[in-house]
Parts: C-alpha cells; sequence; structure tokens
C-alpha cells in the first residue's frame, strides 16, 4: 500500500545473479548483496486457478500503489517463514506477529510504502471477520492486554509523528490518534497504543532467546474500501518505511535491532519468502547509492542494456526530483518504466527477436508469439546503477506468460509505462527473482 500523499565487489561492472541479495544502506547510501540473519514470515493471498494472468489486471493492482555474519551486539530478530508464493499469481504479502500480555496473534500486510504498523481493534467499524487467505483473523483489544496503553498527545512519540503526518491529536480526548488514505481509495482511522511486541532474538553462536519490546502502534476503529473485504484481508498493515513511528525505527532507538530490515521473495522452485531484521555482511556485496531525502526507497539507476548495448535513453529520464526518479517497491507487481525508457526498451526487445518470433499487441502490451524456449531466443537485460552495479534480468525475469494461441505461448513484456509520468517503479517483476533486499532505515 502506498498512502495517497505519495503522488561486488573487485569487478567495476558487477552483477546481481539470478539469486542474489540486495542491501539498501540509507545511512551510508548503499546497496548490498548479503545474507539474512531475522526472518520473518512472508505468505500470499490464495492463488488463482491459473497462471495465465492478464497484465491488465496486474497492472490495475499496481496503479493504486504508486546465520551470515551479522552486525549486531544484542543478536538478531527472528520470525519463523512459512508459506509459497509465485511470481506469476496476483497477491498480497503478510506475517505473523504477537502482541500484548497474554500474546495474541495478528497476521498483517508487508509494506514498505507507509510507515506504521497498526491493528484492526475491537468496536472496529468495517474491519473483515474473515479472511480468504484461511488465517484467522484476530481484533486486538486494549482492555485484555495488562501490557497495554493508550498513547496520549502530550507522548513525545505523537509529536514526532505528526511532523511526518503520520499522527494527529484531538483536542478533547487528547488521544494521539491517526488517518490514512491509500491510493486506492481504501482507507484506515483509529487511534495509538503501545504495548509489548514478542521477539525471538538470535545471539551469537545461534543461541535463541525470546524477548518483548514495547512499540507505539495504530488501533484501527474504521476501515473503508478494499480494506473491508474479506478476501485477502489481514489484521492490519505493518509498515517499514523510514520515519521514526515505524516498527524497526522504534526497535532501533531502543537497541534491539539495528535500523535495518531484509526481504526475500523467491520466485522459482515452489516460492518462498522471508523479511529479516538485522544486519548483513558478505564478501561479495555489491553496492550502489541510495539517494538520500527520499521519501520512498530510490535508487539511482543510470542506463538499461538490452543484449549487451546500452539503450539510447537520455539519462536525465532517470535522475530524481520531485515527479520523477526509481523507486523499489516489491508490493507493485510489475515494473513501471517513465515513457522515453518504456519505449526504447519494447523497440530493442522486439528489433532482437522479430526475425524468430512473432510480435502482437494484446490489449495495449507488447506480446511475443514463441513455439520455443524463450531463453533460447530473447536477450538479457541490464538495470545499471550509480556505483558501477548492475542486475541482470534474464527473460523469465521481464517476460510474463499469459496464454497460448495455436500451439504457440504468449508471452509479454511485464515491464508497463507509466504515461506522462517520468517516475520508474521496480516492482515485483524485480523483487521477485530470489532478491533479498536489506534497507538500512533512518528517520527524514
Amino acid at each position: 500500500m502506498v498512502l495517497q500523499s505519495f503522488v561486488r565487489e573487485r569487478e567495476m561492472a558487477a552483477v546481481f545473479p539470478a539469486l542474489f541479495m540486495i542491501t539498501v544502506l540509507v545511512l551510508e547510501a548503499a546497496v548490498v548483496v548479503g545474507g539474512f540473519p531475522a526472518a520473518l514470515q512472508l505468505e500470499r493471498r490464495v492463488p488463482l486457478a491459473t497462471h495465465e494472468l492478464e497484465l491488465s489486471r496486474l497492472r490495475e493492482r499496481d496503479r493504486v500503489r504508486h546465520g551470515r555474519l551479522l552486525q549486531s551486539s544484542g543478536g538478531v530478530v527472528d520470525f519463523p517463514v512459512q508459506g509459497t508464493y509465485d511470481p506469476f499469481l496476483v497477491g498480497l504479502y503478510y506475517t505473523k506477529i504477537q502482541l500484548g500480555s497474554p500474546p495474541r496473534d495478528f497476521y498483517v500486510q508487508i509494506d514498505t510504502g507507509s510507515d506504521v504498523l497498526w491493528i484492526g481493534c475491537n468496536s472496529c467499524n468495517g474491519c473483515p471477520q474473515s479472511s480468504g487467505l484461511q488465517i484467522q483473523l484476530n481484533l486486538y483489544d486494549p482492555g485484555s492486554s495488562s501490557t497495554a496503553s493508550l498513547v496520549s498527545c502530550s507522548d513525545q512519540r505523537c509529536s514526532a509523528g505528526v511532523q511526518s503526518s503520520d499522527s494527529g491529536c484531538s483536542g478533547q480526548s487528547n488521544q494521539c490518534s491517526y488517518t490514512f488514505q491509500y491510493g486506492d481509495g481504501s482507507g484506515t482511522s483509529g487511534y495509538y497504543a503501545s504495548d509489548l511486541l514478542h521477539l525471538d532474538t538470535i545471539l551469537e553462536g545461534s543461541m535463541t532467546t525470546k524477548s518483548t519490546a514495547p512499540i507505539m502502534f495504530g488501533c484501527s476503529m474504521l476501515q473503508t474500501g478494499d480494506l473491508t473485504k474479506s478476501d485477502r484481508a489481514v489484521d492490519g498493515i505493518f509498515g517499514f518505511g523510514q520515519q521514526s513511528l515505524s516498527v524497526i525505527s522504534q526497535l532501533s532507538s531502543q537497541g534491539i535491532t539495528p535500523r535495518v530490515f531484509s526481504h526475500c521473495l523467491i520466485g522459482n522452485n515452489g516460492g518462498g519468502g522471508i523479511l529479516v531484521l538485522g544486519e548483513i555482511l558478505e564478501p561479495n556485496m555489491v553496492y550502489t547509492p541510495l539517494v538520500p531525502s527520499q521519501p520512498h526507497y530510490n535508487l539511482d539507476l543510470r542506463s538499461i542494456s538490452v543484449g549487451g548495448q546500452v539503450l539510447s535513453i537520455d539519462p536525465s529520464v532517470f535522475s530524481t526530483s520531485s515527479n520523477q526518479g526509481t523507486i523499489v517497491d516489491s508490493g507493485t507487481t510489475l515494473a513501471y518504466l517513465a515513457d522515453q525508457a518504456y519505449d526504447a526498451f519494447v523497440s530493442a526487445i522486439t528489433n532482437t527477436v522479430s526475425q524468430t518470433v512473432r510480435p502482437v499487441l494484446s490489449k495495449g502490451n507488447q506480446c511475443y508469439l514463441i513455439s520455443s524456449n524463450v531463453t533460447d531466443i530473447f536477450p538479457q537485460v541490464s538495470l545499471n546503477f550509480a556505483g558501477g552495479a548492475s542486475m541482470i534480468l534474464n527473460p523469465q525475469d521481464y517476460l510474463v506468460q499469459q496464454n497460448s494461441i495455436g500451439g504457440a505461448a504468449v508471452w509479454c513484456i511485464g515491464f508497463q509505462k507509466i504515461q506522462g509520468q517520468g517516475i520508474t517503479i521496480l516492482g515485483g517483476i524485480f523483487t521477485e527473482q530470489n532478491v533479498l533486499i536489506n534497507w538500512r532505515v533512518n528517520s527524514l
């Protein structure tokens, strides 16, 4: 979900293989490839009956969104991983957390596009009662937890949230509150509470200990729009943005975890995924600068290569400003290119394969009729970032199989065009290739 306010070493040209990990370090402004210490379970919504999913449906979904070496003296937080996912299926990613005393389970969507953790609370208006994800939904009740407390307007955390528009205050109740409106028209509002988040902490030598940490989170009293639907309902949203009210920022300020989290989306061999809390250091890490002082996670994309040839795209197309730039967002299903970049990219792919396959347009998407293996026909694509780091995309990484016509498979380019905008969004088709994206978060 994106809030509506968002309108390796050794070689200079190091590349990411098909199985790789990315670490975005906000403080040090770098992207790193490495292992993962602490894991949150990622699961996907109920899969559809077929993999032949229309790009228009994926595009519509995206439209509304626009043990390794651990550097942590206090250990790292681990959440057991379960579930699978398929990159050709539409869905959301969620994890199970425990809150309160006694602890209760809550399933929450993982969202790097917002900051706050919020949970549906008792007496909520519009909160779903059941879920098509086959999970048990629960409403949080502050009165049933011995460690719960409400957050007042005088609380320092509430004041910090006001600055980032993550909280507000009512003069009558003196209760710290929030109202979030998402790009698809859905929304939630409620008040802030504080309670214990239960953690499994892995110490040096793989020893595990249970611990708790007090966190401030939203208690939803009203949900509207798609948040009221039960087909893929969860208990709330787990925001991993850069502001002070994100859970990762709160845990870091208490010295429990470093200000870094990681998630990995596996796109083959049955899928699966993890979200990790902790520092990653690897001998063969690849770094690329993160654009500083941005409300989202922006990378400095410099160029795109097709079949080893750099495309003739004006570098200013990828530059970062108030209305353009390159954003990494795993919650976006496809990848989106600015107008000029998209046209050059599609033209290069088509020119490369036009003698072997039949290019066709399907509902406005550039597609190809293919009777053989795509890896034997289509070129590799390279996304080239600042610092000499490149990410290699094989054909299956940027093509989406649709259906078949007369025995020939229809494959369509998974990159889409954002009409009239200069934004490039590297979404699920970018991150769902066994990618571990590691973010070191700094409050803006």
